[in-house]
């Protein structure tokens, strides 16, 4: 390493990669450990690296990425919404450049009683490590994420490593926020419309009445006096209701590869399209998972003196439309067809029979080797000229 080589120099090879060199590839962590790797290559003595993100997900703030020497790929973590209320985040780096600091630096060959009071401190000495620096990284709009880097040189990082390292901020800052905003948007579209619909609009599927016929089990489920609950109930409890009561339907049918379209109030739209082997199967598979999650919910709710919550499932299987439907400037990625309005008129019916789950004849004819079902008998369904056959999943 040549410590009189132009600070401008020691890093330009991999700013000009990171401009040119990484259109095709898609995640910021396998950038992130090139990166680190190149610039070792350029005499910078990195031995330790870390780029942290905010990022919108229902269940993570943000997600870590750590690189070591030696390490070909960084190590990914997520990093939970309660985290700073915990003590590796108070004091810590993360801690002081989110309240606005421009720059932490640490010389961390000094005495330890002499420096910053954090156990990440202790831990890079414990390793090594002589010296750490942390910079925010900007995004548009004033976003600020963070990225540091620490070296076991002694003596540190000398100015012309600094000022090589502060060389590839802002290219890096474009590199990370496009790769960043295009996992945003999968998420959100994964959260709001469920990740097989969300992959097709990212494809472009976006215009208003394309689609495609899928040949589908279809799954309809609502939560009983809901009108009751929600008007006698404060509305924080309805909400943590809700939140409860949908994990418990809709984790095992996530789990058996189901798709949950929409849900609607206190109901859920979920197909499970034949194209994959045993979608049948599956869907009954996690109706029994859903039914057991049910019970114990119901369980911990007796114990704060709440009523047991009651559902109806109404599932069919045939062809449905999948694709857009909406007005010219809002859309819906969701199915149509008579047989949703089946699964629908069914999921009603369960009420009416006193059964929590009632299955349409060509549905049961796919899985009656496989499952125990007791036969309901023929009645008429509203929008259905001829009386439908019914079966119960009994459990």
């Amino acid at each position: 390493m040549n410590a009189d080589k132009n600070p401008a120099t020691l890093s330009d090879g991999v700013v000009d990669w990171l401009t040119n060199g990484t259109r095709d590839e898609r995640f910021i962590d396998n950038i992130f450990a090139e990166m680190c790797n190149r610039l070792q290559q350029a005499g910078i003595p990195l031995a330790r690296s870390t780029l942290h993100v905010l990022i919108q997900h229902p269940q993570w703030l943000g997600a870590r990425f750590m690189w070591s020497d030696g390490m070909r790929d960084a190590e990914i973590a997520r990093v939970d919404y309660d985290v700073r209320e915990r003590s590796e985040y108070i004091g810590s780096p993360a801690n002081e450049m989110f309240e606005g600091a421009t720059e932490v630096r640490e010389n961390l060959e000094r005495d330890a009683s002499l420096g910053r009071k954090h156990a990440l401190y202790d831990e890079m000495r414990a390793k090594g490590l002589t010296d750490y620096v942390a910079w925010p990284l900007y995004h548009t709009l004033g976003k600020r994420h963070l990225i540091t880097f620490a070296t076991g040189r002694p003596g540190g990082f000398d100015d012309s490593h600094i000022a090589a390292l502060r060389n590839i901020l802002p290219v890096l800052a474009l590199v990370s926020e496009i790769r960043i905003k295009n996992r945003l948007a999968r998420t959100l579209l994964e959260t709001y419309v469920g990740s097989h619909a969300g992959e097709l609009i990212l494809a472009g599927a976006t215009r208003r009445g394309t689609g495609t016929t899928v040949r589908a089990a279809i799954m309809i489920c609502d939560l009983r006096e809901f009108t009751r609950i929600s008007d006698n109930w404060p509305r924080d409890d309805v909400i943590d209701l809700l939140n409860d009561y949908f994990d418990a339907m809709s984790e095992p049918i996530a789990r058996h590869g189901g798709e949950i379209l929409k849900f609607i109030g206190d109901g859920l739209l979920a197909i499970f399209p034949l194209s994959a082997p045993g979608a049948c199967a599956n869907l009954l598979h996690a109706v029994t998972e859903a039914r057991q999650a049910m019970a114990a919910l119901n369980e911990r709710n007796k114990g704060t003196g709440r009523a047991p919550l009651n559902y109806g499932i109404g599932v069919h299987v045939g062809d449905v439309m999948y694709g857009n439907i909406g007005s010219s400037t809002r859309l819906d990625f969701t199915v149509i067809g008579p047989a949703v309005n089946m699964a629908s008129r069914l999921e009603a019916l369960t009420k009416q029979l006193g059964r929590n789950v009632l299955l349409s004849r060509a549905f049961a004819e796919l899985v009656e080797k496989e499952f125990e079902l007791e036969h309901v008998g023929e009645y008429e369904v509203r929008g259905f000229s001829e009386p439908i056959e019914l079966f119960a999943f009994p459990g």
